[in-house]
């Protein structure tokens, strides 16, 4: 399950475009904060803190203690805006959750047990369809990550949402079929060998033809 993080931020007086350029010229990313049974807040995060939390990876999918002026909500950022050129965050929304909430979240997918896996030690290349899995999740036990064993995959085998063990009261969003997570590929050699054999077998296919015609004509 992942580990909260801890967020701070504070309130907001103005709203408004204005408002929210004066709040990025302070080094401060404008938000919101909405959802259950009160008012929707409007917020500023300070950005070197804001910018720690996104590189450190998994901010979409971790529930955040957000801390506003002292009081302390549990909330799940639902999206960030950011620069069009700098890619830089310049607006936040966070939903609030309750302690029986459920939603929907893109969990990573890891591949366990590459090193020792029969199909990449005889020269096959995991592809990775689906990096990650769009889940429904309780929102006080969202899980890091969704884990599947490749160790005994061969070359050609598909690896499906059925390989994967979810976590308990998890499921997924995508309903009445097996769908691809990844597959193990040949390596490009072989691929280039077999292609090479297939074209020799035509070759002989149709000069094994030509002579039959030949000696019909004959």
């Amino acid at each position: 399950m992942n580990e909260n993080l801890s967020l701070s931020a504070t309130l907001r007086e103005n709203i408004g475009k204005g408002a929210a350029r004066e709040a990025r010229r302070n080094d401060l990313v404008p938000g919101v904060v909405y959802g259950g049974s009160e008012r929707t807040l409007n917020i500023n995060v300070k950005f070197n803190e804001l910018l720690k939390k996104l590189n450190a990876g998994r901010f979409m999918s971790t529930l955040i203690n957000l801390t506003i002026d002292e009081k302390t909500v549990q909330v799940i950022c639902r999206d960030i805006q950011k620069h069009v050129v700098k890619d830089l965050p310049t607006h936040l929304d966070f939903m609030r959750l309750s302690k029986t909430a459920r939603i929907k979240l893109f969990i990573p997918v890891v591949f366990n047990n590459q090193d020792i896996c029969k199909g990449i030690k005889r020269g096959g290349v995991l592809t990775v369809v689906r990096p990650e899995v769009e889940l429904l999740v309780n929102a006080m036990a969202i899980p890091s990550v969704l884990e599947v064993d490749i160790q005994d995959f061969e070359v050609g085998d598909t690896i499906t949402i059925s390989n994967v063990v979810l976590p308990s009261g998890t499921e997924t969003t995508i309903k009445g079929r097996d769908f691809v997570i990844a597959n193990i590929q040949a390596p490009s050699g072989l691929k280039s060998s077999e292609n090479e054999g297939g074209g020799s077998e035509d070759t002989d296919t149709n000069a094994s033809e030509e002579e039959k015609e030949a000696n019909a004509s004959e």
